[in-house]
């Protein structure tokens, strides 16, 4: 089965696939189904059981698309509450050891958790060195913390050579923007436990998984119900489940398809290239992910520029009081605040065309060019 898109041309070209992809329309009519139904999966008589085995079998959905146990996905409402979970098998005040450019999730969750944090620099190119990740563990290290893919950038890191490296302190991966996009096999990675996310792989939001390797153990940080093995109190979101589910089936079909999404981002890479002002941002190997700046241009004003066409682009800048703030993982690549605005990312998924792309490439290239120029226009007439 094609992926069938929902933004087509005439309407927008979505290139934000990181931040959010394309909803698959199985995976939106399966939890629209059961959204019509009543589903407490504690329940035990008939409508219980029907909901209880429903999401035993996205558990298993989710499980063979990692290369795991069913029994050890646990279903939350998303990554960060993932994470959130992860870090409970920390004792608080612990030590942490995370990479600089992870998530802030993984922050926000060491931070809530009370723990000492080390963050581990990256390079330039954003790219870590599993020799300084295992210098930074300590006696007292419970926990070390790095993503399978950096979302802004697209480089892929070496999971299972960094869990050699730290063992055997458990590593916990966000594998967020891997899933779908890269073969991802937990029995190889060596990861104590795993996050994903279901809004990345065409799910709807407000569900994600964590998945626990055998005999690792977890503290539930949410308590209330013996729900999800006694690690996740709560009624299960069963609709989201189902829908988590259903796209994890289509993450082979996501995979064979991301050949041909990365002979697009080469297209678009070889076409932003003839900008001389284009500056290039990590060292890509996701396949659908291209960042980079234009060298003197805040970020801002190209995604409006180009919104304004219809492109949806994502931004590494953020509003704040005050103004733009730069991100957080260009400045941890030795970026000068300036620089770092200037952070665009294209993220492409299985839904681009060539036209697309072909289109992206001439109105980037000229909306870059009309900025360059109206920024030489002011700076002429300040002098």
């Amino acid at each position: 089965m094609a992926f069938r898109p929902h933004l087509r041309r005439g309407m927008s070209i979505y290139l934000d696939h990181n931040a959010t992809a394309v909803p698959l329309p199985a995976a939106a009519d399966a939890a629209a189904a059961w959204l019509r139904r009543p589903a407490n999966p504690s329940s035990v008589h008939g409508a219980g059981r029907a909901a209880r085995a429903a999401v035993e079998r996205a558990r298993r959905q989710v499980a063979a698309a990692i290369g795991g146990r069913p029994s050890g996905v646990v279903f939350t409402s998303g990554a960060t509450e993932a994470l959130h979970l992860a870090l409970g098998r920390v004792p608080r005040g612990a030590h942490v050891v995370a990479s600089a450019v992870e998530h802030p999730a993984v922050f926000g969750a060491c931070a809530a958790r009370g723990v000492e944090l080390t963050r581990v620099p990256v390079d330039g190119s954003g790219c870590i060195d599993v020799a300084a990740v295992a210098a930074a563990v300590r006696p007292d290290t419970g926990l070390v913390a790095v993503m399978a893919a950096q979302n802004e950038l697209g480089n892929v890191y070496p999971i299972a050579e960094i869990a050699r490296a730290v063992a055997p302190v458990p590593l916990l991966c966000d594998a967020v923007q891997a899933v779908g996009k890269i073969a991802i096999d937990v029995t190889t990675l060596g990861a104590a436990m795993v996050a994903l996310s279901g809004h990345k792989i065409g799910a709807p939001s407000g569900v994600g998984a964590l998945y626990i390797a055998p005999g690792e153990p977890v503290e539930p940080n949410i308590i209330g119900g013996a729900q999800e093995r006694g690690r996740r109190g709560g009624t299960e979101n069963v609709p989201g489940i189902i829908g988590l589910g259903v796209a994890a089936e289509h993450v082979e079909q996501r995979l064979r398809a991301m050949a041909g999404v990365a002979e697009r981002r080469q297209r678009l890479r070889e076409a932003l290239a003839g900008l001389p002002e284009w500056v290039e941002h990590g060292r890509s190997a996701l396949p659908n992910t291209l960042a980079g700046r234009v060298d003197g241009i805040d970020g801002d004003i190209l995604l409006a520029a180009m919104d304004r066409e219809g492109v949806h682009l994502s931004s590494g800048a953020a509003c704040a009081a005050g103004g733009i703030e730069p991100s957080p993982v260009l400045l941890a690549l030795g970026l000068a605040p300036a620089a770092a605005r200037g952070g665009l990312r294209f993220s492409l998924g299985p839904e681009t065309t060539d036209e697309d792309i072909e289109r992206v490439g001439e109105v980037f290239v000229a909306a870059a060019r009309r900025a360059l120029a109206v920024k030489a226009g002011a700076r002429a007439r300040s002098h």
